[in-house]
């Protein structure tokens, strides 16, 4: 994992938002926005990838409302707070438009600042992330977890020691996760004619046994004008951040 520049918190929408910098880029080029999945903080999602994309670009990295850092509050957790949570902290940071990589929950929160605040975005990558509920296979939306797409064990322990280990109130980790769990699975808030009038060049990232369905993964790329899609082979939900041998170099030319 990159150590940040640096880190603070920034008072947006009620919260106390937890956010990283990492890197240095050029004066006048875009930032790079990452956001993290459900249940994650922004070492447990990016740390793969965060050494080559910090070098030569500014990357700002939130965690969300009771993710990590950031303190949870009595506000419900809903896609449109969080995308509104981002918007507030991108003009905190004096920040007009920026590149995004979204994974998952941050997927859906990075596509609801596409299709919301068009002009806050440069180009938009979006792993993991679905436009309908019926775009997540059926043992995602009713959870099998004896099901290989889902988190392991191993996974959610994983979750639950790194919340321990920084979250304001380390006990308050179940009632999150069902928080995260009701936001997950709540319906979204787009229709097929909100992605055809997306303009922000857009790359598609999906593992091959992903939560997000292939078929609609390409449906997603036929109806974003000039959509890019990537298919990642041997590749489930929670490994797909981590596959750096396929990831870096989409990232990498997409994002140059």
């Amino acid at each position: 994992m990159t150590v940040p520049n640096s880190s603070a918190r920034a008072k947006v929408n009620g919260l106390e938002m937890y956010y990283e910098t990492h890197g240095h880029a050029p004066d006048g080029s875009r930032p790079l926005v990452l956001l993290h999945g459900g249940g994650q903080t922004v070492g447990l999602a990016f740390s793969a990838v965060l050494p080559a994309l910090a070098p030569d670009r500014h990357v700002v990295a939130p965690e969300l409302q009771g993710h990590g850092h950031t303190a949870d509050t009595d506000r419900e957790l809903t896609v449109p707070d969080l995308a509104s949570d981002v918007v507030a902290l991108l003009d905190e940071l004096g920040i007009q438009q920026a590149d995004f990589l979204g994974f998952s929950l941050g997927g859906l929160t990075a596509l609801e600042l596409a299709v919301r605040h068009p002009e806050r975005v440069g180009r938009l990558a979006l792993a993991a992330t679905m436009y309908t509920q019926d775009g997540v296979h059926e043992e995602v939306r009713v959870p099998d977890y004896s099901s290989p797409r889902l988190p392991s064990q191993a996974d959610f322990q994983e979750m639950a020691d790194t919340y321990a280990a920084v979250a304001p109130d380390p006990e308050h980790f179940q009632d999150f996760l069902a928080k995260v769990s009701a936001a997950a699975h709540a319906p979204l808030p787009w229709t097929a004619e909100d992605l055809r009038g997306l303009r922000a060049p857009t790359l598609l990232l999906v593992g091959d046994r992903d939560f997000v369905r292939v078929e609609h993964a390409a449906e997603m790329q036929q109806l974003i004008p000039d959509a890019q899609l990537a298919v990642l082979p041997a590749t489930t939900h929670m490994s797909l951040m981590r596959r750096t041998s396929l990831l870096l170099p989409l990232l990498g030319e997409f994002f140059a």
